[in-house]
């Protein structure tokens, strides 16, 4: 019991560590790109365009069809083959954000077809232009429809990122195998990690709420 007391000691915070200073980052980059691709994959799937709905519609069934960490092995480990070589933090952001992004842009198409088209053709009929009617009525709505969908993809997200360590990233998970490793103790260390995790989504559940609820104010 003291040496597993002692092996907590060590490895819990710097396993907490390694999640704070790099499974969170990790994750929220790969989020703020993914959203920007989700949007426009989203309104390319929208589009009057066949051959953009087509493109974006393949994007998605390629995409939500093969398991994440074959994507991940694809882009650090298959694209240096043919000369295109990411380093381990790009090659986790590029492959998060273009996983991340064929889910989210169903929900965000989802979010703005919900939108009454009377008030649409209503804005439209005031003269708005196109991109007018879609910044300030379409978006609006569109984006307090999509938030609890969209803040479930990221916690999920956050959980996923746990296959960074596969490609080298130092993250949390990483950091655990190291220690077992070094001591064996695989259940004790596991299930710190699995802590950590539930520690992080704990959080992120109630930031959740927090925006669905201010986002409620304007319904």
């Amino acid at each position: 019991m003291e040496r597993l007391l002692l092996i907590f000691q060590e490895s819990f915070i710097k396993i907490l560590e390694a999640g704070i200073r790099v499974t969170i980052p990790l994750a929220f980059f790969s989020f703020l790109v993914g959203i920007v691709l989700a949007v426009l994959v989203a309104c390319a799937r929208l589009s009057s365009n066949s051959i953009l709905q087509k493109f974006a519609a393949f994007y998605v069934w390629i995409i939500r069809g093969t398991p994440l960490l074959v994507q991940l092995y694809i882009i650090y480990f298959g694209l240096p083959s043919i000369g295109i070589l990411f380093d381990p933090w790009p090659a986790g952001i590029f492959a998060f954000a273009v996983n991340f992004a064929a889910y989210a842009s169903e929900s965000i198409r989802g979010a703005i077809t919900s939108v009454p088209k009377g008030q649409i053709e209503a804005a439209e009929s005031l003269g708005m232009s196109s991109s007018q009617v879609f910044l300030r009525i379409v978006l609006p709505q569109a984006v307090r429809v999509a938030i609890p969908a969209l803040m479930g993809n990221f916690i999920s997200l956050v959980k996923q990122t746990s296959l960074a360590s596969t490609v080298t990233i130092m993250d949390l998970m990483l950091t655990a195998n190291r220690y077992v490793s070094r001591y064996y103790e695989t259940m004790l260390i596991y299930l710190e990690v699995a802590v950590i995790y539930l520690l992080f989504t704990t959080i992120l559940t109630w930031l959740q709420h927090k925006v669905e609820k201010h986002f409620s104010m304007y319904v």
